[in-house]
């Protein structure tokens, strides 16, 4: 279904496609969650979807989403508790260390050993859904 992506199934997890003909560079809006608990909206410029996550702390990343040129927005990325439901272009990009955070990301669906092993991961800059090619 995704080109070149490993993806061990589990639950809580959803990879869902790349938009087609769509352009993934520009506008994004990312929602996080505050220290005090409350969510914040942001609108950032990234070169990709991934970027635009990785502007904040990836334990606070509740929703990111591409936001068209007619301003249609696009979910990327959505975390609810343990659930996460991610696109192909972030998860292209998630590295070992974006989830192994030690606060947040590791109690979600995302972390999973079986997947690591399943992509040759062997440090946190390793690719979590793409086969590493570690020399």
């Amino acid at each position: 279904m995704f080109k070149d992506l490993i993806v061990v199934e589990r639950k809580g997890l959803m990879v869902t496609p790349a938009l087609e003909g769509a352009v993934s560079t520009g506008m994004f809006t990312v929602v996080t969650k505050s220290r005090s608990g409350f969510p914040t909206v942001s609108q950032v410029k990234a070169d990709s979807a991934y970027q635009a996550f990785r502007k904040f702390q990836a334990g606070s990343v509740l929703n990111v989403s591409m936001v068209s040129e007619g301003g249609y927005n696009f979910t990327m990325y959505a975390r609810s508790g343990k659930k996460v439901r991610i696109s192909e272009e972030i998860a292209r990009e998630l590295r070992v260390g974006d989830i192994n955070d030690g606060s947040v990301m590791h109690k979600t669906a995302l972390y999973s050993s079986e997947q690591y092993r399943a992509v040759n991961s062997s440090n946190w800059d390793s690719k979590v859904f793409v086969m590493n090619n570690n020399k």
